[in-house]
């Protein structure tokens, strides 16, 4: 009888500790696998049980070329996690990528592609300038300079030389902030911008 239960100890003990080193199933939820420039990445990290731990993501291209560890707390069996930039031509290259998930000895990896659309994309930079500018932090001048410096031309063509003794001199009315943040708030695409400060260009509404 001491034997049974003492076999039967054995065994309980045996279940508990493989139930407590086994680990959480894991898993990245994509709502779309291709993506196309000025797109932001959004996905959703679930698990079956929050650990306490960070979950580590690393992002790669299909040569192994990869960002550093991003870490990211989990607090429920649902995390989404939206980028905060959107891709763009100088930074990534089109492709397949991967996005590698690891949380408590679990790992998981899932892939999108990105792909160039041929729409419009405006820089984050230049976004930061523009903000800059609406703030009255700047002058319309620099604003007109990082556009010309970081936007296509097919996209926003300024059909000037702009040096620092003229960067004083180019106005825009102070109207077109109201584009400005619409843009910024993302109630309107880079398309739609580019388009309306092509057109304040081209009627000379902004001059140097």
């Amino acid at each position: 009888m001491k034997i049974g239960f003492l076999v039967l100890g054995i065994f309980a003990i045996s279940i508990f500790i493989v139930n407590v080193s086994a680990a959480p199933t894991i898993q990245i939820l994509m709502n779309q696998t291709t993506f196309g420039y000025g797109e932001k990445l959004v996905y959703t990290i679930e698990v079956s049980e929050v650990t306490g731990d960070l979950a580590i993501i690393h992002i790669r291209d299909d040569l192994g070329k990869g960002s550093s560890a991003i870490p990211i707390e989990i607090s429920k069996l649902k995390t989404e996690i939206p980028s905060p930039y959107p891709f763009e031509k100088q930074v990534f290259q089109e492709g397949k990528y991967f996005i590698d998930l690891e949380y408590s000895g679990a790992q998981y990896t899932a892939e999108f592609t990105l792909v160039d659309s041929g729409g419009v994309v405006i820089p984050y930079y230049t976004k930061q300038i523009a903000a800059s500018w609406v703030n009255n932090e700047i002058s319309g001048g620099f604003l007109i300079d990082a556009i010309q410096k970081t936007v296509e031309k097919d996209a926003i063509n300024i059909p000037y030389i702009i040096d620092n003794e003229q960067l004083g001199n180019i106005q825009i009315p102070e109207w077109v902030k109201i584009i400005t943040v619409w843009w910024l708030e993302e109630k309107i695409s880079d398309e739609t911008f580019a388009n309306a400060f092509q057109h304040l260009i081209d009627k000379k509404i902004v001059t140097v």
